[in-house]
């Protein structure tokens, strides 16, 4: 997908980046939705079905809170104090609960940033109205995709793999990413119906 976006640039450059971003979770469920959706899109966004613009607006959230969560989780792996200044050990007994701040942290920001970069050059806003409505567009949005992808996870880690193979999986397996697929999915579909609405009233771009 990387390549075909160098070849075939998005009409909104910072799809290049969530497109890619977003096959960390989808697959090739989410490549087989570019293919039909995301790489021939009309130039009229009106023709673009609803179901569909939610779709790509919940990628947009998706791209950022999975490239954050992906950071986060990796920097407080390899550098176990990171997870310290976010409250292990002072705020909570459990290291995971500590990166989740973190990771939530840098979705968030990665989340406003990549909305800053739709939402400006299409309302010619400056860096400080950009900013405001990006917050405004995307701040339920990756709240909603936070809370879908920490519910899963925290199933996933403290039920299913300890009740299957007597432990949680650590960030360093496969089992720990396979399992963080499954739960970047919950998050999309609690975050689809927030940015149905968001996109309804206007509040967040057709995209």
């Amino acid at each position: 997908m990387t390549i075909d976006v160098i070849r075939r640039p998005q009409k909104m450059a910072v799809m290049n980046v969530v497109w890619p971003a977003s096959m960390l979770f989808g697959g090739l469920l989410w490549f087989g939705g570019y293919l039909r959706w995301g790489r021939t899109r009309s130039q009229n966004d009106e023709k673009t079905p609803m179901p569909v613009a939610v779709a790509t607006g919940t990628n947009h959230c998706g791209a950022g809170c999975a490239l954050g969560d992906l950071v986060a989780e990796r920097v407080a792996f390899l550098i176990p104090a990171v997870a310290v200044v976010f409250g292990w050990g002072w705020l909570f007994k459990d290291k995971m609960f500590a990166v989740w701040i973190l990771d939530f942290i840098l979705a968030f920001g990665l989340g406003i940033i990549f909305q800053y970069f739709a939402i400006a050059p299409m309302r010619g806003l400056n860096l400080h109205q950009g900013l405001i409505e990006a917050l405004k567009a995307d701040a339920a949005s990756i709240t909603s995709w936070q809370i879908g992808m920490y519910g899963a996870m925290a199933l996933i880690q403290l039920l299913l793999f300890p009740a299957l193979f007597g432990g949680r999986a650590p960030v360093n397996s496969p089992e720990f990413w396979f399992a963080m697929q499954w739960a970047m999915l919950l998050g999309f579909s609690t975050a689809y119906p927030v940015n149905w609405l968001l996109i309804h009233v206007g509040i967040k771009e057709r995209m």
